[in-house]
Formats: C-alpha cells, sequence, structure tokens
C-alpha cells in the first residue's frame, strides 16, 4: 500500500490489542515484531501517565484485514521471551 493509498476497512477492523507486555515495552520494539505481518498504521503502548512506564498493553493497526488475520493466525506471540495475549480490538455493536 502506498503511503497516499488510506485503508478501505474501519480501523477498528484492522486493531489489535496487545497485553501482558513488560513494563519497559515501548513502540518500536513492539512495531518492530508486529510488522513481520504486515504494514502497521499505528502502534502504541499505553503508559502510566505519573510514572510513564508501560500499563503491559497496547494496541497495533494493520493496514488491512488480512494482515490483522495473519497476526492473529500465528499465535502465540512472544515479545521480549514474554508470551503476550493478542485480541481483536473491535467494538461489539
Amino acid at each position: 500500500m502506498s503511503k497516499s493509498e488510506s485503508p478501505k476497512e474501519p480501523e477498528q477492523l484492522r486493531k489489535l490489542f496487545i497485553g501482558g507486555l513488560s513494563i519497559e515495552k515501548t513502540a518500536e520494539s513492539l512495531r518492530s515484531h508486529f510488522e513481520q505481518w504486515g504494514t502497521l498504521m499505528d502502534c502504541v503502548v499505553m503508559s502510566d501517565p505519573n510514572t510513564k512506564h508501560s500499563r503491559s498493553f497496547g494496541f497495533v493497526t494493520d493496514a488491512t484485514v488480512e494482515e490483522e488475520d495473519a497476526a492473529m493466525n500465528t499465535r502465540p506471540h512472544k515479545v521480549d521471551r514474554r508470551v503476550v495475549e493478542l485480541k481483536r480490538a473491535r467494538e461489539d455493536s
């Protein structure tokens, strides 16, 4: 997908929740792990506003639903030698 193209599917259909991250985890290292399955449009590790440490979870948003499916189908994922939890971040309608 070129940078000028925008994804055709809604973001919520391409977003994954990643749980069980270490408190040292950064968005850059999370991105490098999940880019194996496709182009990431967004990658964020949630952090405590006071300590700035990871809250042990984050989100990655793939360019396509197919890339999200590929990541889901290769579970379990190990990030920094820790098995992390992967869930689709879709909101129930």
